[in-house]
């Protein structure tokens, strides 16, 4: 039998559709109830889905107000406020094109960002590194303060239109060592249909605590979009909760799931041996591979199962575990319900269950996403035929299950973001005296791998880390450094990668 699963596909979207008029269908009915909770130990922000839906509709008026037109990109440079998903669906709403960005990102990372997308706008949170002003294509920007004003104007109309048009765009660390702008379609948020019980088990009644910040996009769907669609109640760690503080919080508020990163659940452990979580059914997990265990620690505190999911920037989360079908032991989970899959050779066809392969994703697949920016010839790169080639290594198991093998590639996995090595070797090679360098993933235990660098020059790891400090973001910065006198090649005169990993002193 070949590596292939092919399952009824969802209904199309409606044809004339928008993305956030989607996500807010049962404000109306739902108007008092809560949609988003702040929380922190003290109390919780609480906004109502009413005040919700009119920040948002709100927000696309103010946009429209300030002189932009639908299509033009808008730059979201905010930090961990309810500003940052009110600015998003209030773009989307009105038919502009958001692209939210990481806050981490040095003025040096998103200048290079902004250059690719020429944003008519930047929305920009105090504190936060903005990009240079680029005289050719000028972006007028408007400070989180007006944002917040704009809750009060009258609604703005949805923008409403053909499903598969452009809706927001999303950076990801490209192989070549430049962030690529992933283009998604508004029908993207009707493909996560598949995910609510295909991974989370959630319903209206849910009370979804996500770890992560307002900006990361792991958060704004899993932790928002999701339960915002099915009229439950998203809760968000407030800034500066730190996570042996997340217990608390979870029990306090009766939170029903919890999602995080692995390495957030690896905190709270640190902290806690047993945890009383009576309201909890379960935990969710994405953005690199969930340890055994990891998943066995957490069961023995809380008496709760998590379930994890794969996927990408360009299709999100397509395999999971869930409640109704969790993954078999060794395996990432099925491929949700209305998804196609299969595992190709270096020939683009699909192999026999149980041989090692490429995943991959028919183009068919409504949450696939619309191509990179201004990269034509790098996005039919990423196909074979009618399939989307991930670049995950898997085995397809008799049953349709999915065994995660690893990258085809040298990417580097920092706390559930995917980083370049090129990237973070050609902003540390210009560091004075630092000769030839490489990055790796080094894992440093059962349970927590790192960004590493090793270098040939003078420089001492002082100079080194000051330098990456200064022009990366704090998740690209290594964390374990190695001196060598020269580093390993392999015939073509590339750096081995493999080599420097699988040597890598076992003591650092």
């Amino acid at each position: 039998m070949n590596s292939v699963h092919a399952s009824a596909p969802l209904p199309p979207p409606p044809a004339s559709f928008n993305l956030a008029a989607h996500v807010l269908a049962r404000a109306p009915e739902l108007a008092e109830k809560s949609a988003l909770q702040i929380l922190r130990p003290s109390g919780a922000e609480r906004w109502s889905y009413a005040r919700l839906e009119a920040a948002v509709r709100g927000a696309g008026t103010g946009f429209l107000a300030a002189g932009l037109v639908p299509g033009d990109r808008v730059l979201l440079r905010l930090g961990n406020t309810p500003e940052f998903p009110v600015a998003y669906l209030g773009a989307i709403a009105a038919g502009l094109v958001p692209v939210p960005t990481s806050s981490q990102l040095t003025a040096a990372e998103i200048t290079k960002m902004a250059a690719q997308i020429t944003p008519a706008a930047i929305v920009a949170g105090e504190g936060i590194a903005l990009p240079e002003a680029d005289p050719d294509h000028p972006a007028r920007i408007i400070p989180e303060s007006d944002l917040r004003s704009f809750e009060a104007l009258a609604p703005c109309a949805y923008d409403m239109g053909p499903p598969d048009r452009l809706a927001y765009i999303i950076f990801t660390s490209g192989t070549s060592g430049q962030p690529r702008a992933v283009m998604h379609a508004h029908r993207a948020i009707w493909a996560r249909k598949m995910m609510h019980q295909g991974w989370y088990g959630l319903g209206e009644a849910d009370r979804l605590l996500h770890a992560g910040a307002f900006n990361w996009t792991y958060t704004l769907g899993t932790g928002l979009k999701d339960p915002w669609t099915l009229g439950a109640t998203a809760l968000i760690p407030g800034a500066g909760v730190t996570p042996d503080q997340l217990p608390l919080l979870l029990r306090r508020f009766d939170a029903t799931l919890f999602a995080a990163a692995p390495g957030v659940y690896r905190q709270i452990l640190k902290h806690h041996d047993r945890l009383s979580l009576p309201k909890l059914r379960h935990g969710l997990s994405a953005g690199e591979a969930l340890p055994d265990t990891l998943r066995a620690r957490w069961n023995a505190a809380t008496g709760t199962r998590i379930y994890e999911a794969l996927g990408m920037s360009e299709c999100s989360t397509f395999i999971s575990g869930a409640p109704d079908r969790p993954a078999p032991p060794g395996t990432a989970g099925y491929p949700q319900d209305g998804r196609r899959i299969a595992v190709l050779d270096d020939a683009g066809q699909p192999v026999p269950r149980g041989t090692p392969g490429t995943l991959a994703v028919h183009r068919s697949d409504p949450g696939l996403f619309l191509g990179y920016w201004g990269a034509p010839e790098e996005t039919a790169a990423r196909f074979a035929g009618e399939w989307f080639v991930t670049g995950d290594t898997v085995a397809m198991v008799g049953d349709g299950a999915i065994t995660y093998l690893g990258r085809d590639d040298d990417m580097m996995n920092a706390g559930g973001f995917r980083v370049s090595p090129l990237e973070v070797e050609a902003t540390m090679a210009s560091c004075p005296g630092a000769g030839e360098v490489a990055a790796v993933e080094i894992r440093i235990s059962a349970e927590t791998s790192v960004i590493a660098l090793a270098w040939t020059g003078p420089a001492t790891q002082a100079d080194l880390a000051a330098h990456a400090a200064a022009r990366l973001a704090r998740y690209k910065q290594p964390r374990i450094w190695r001196a060598l006198p020269a580093l390993p090649h392999n015939p073509n005169g590339k750096i081995a990668r493999r080599s420097l990993r699988e040597n890598w002193p076992v003591a650092e």
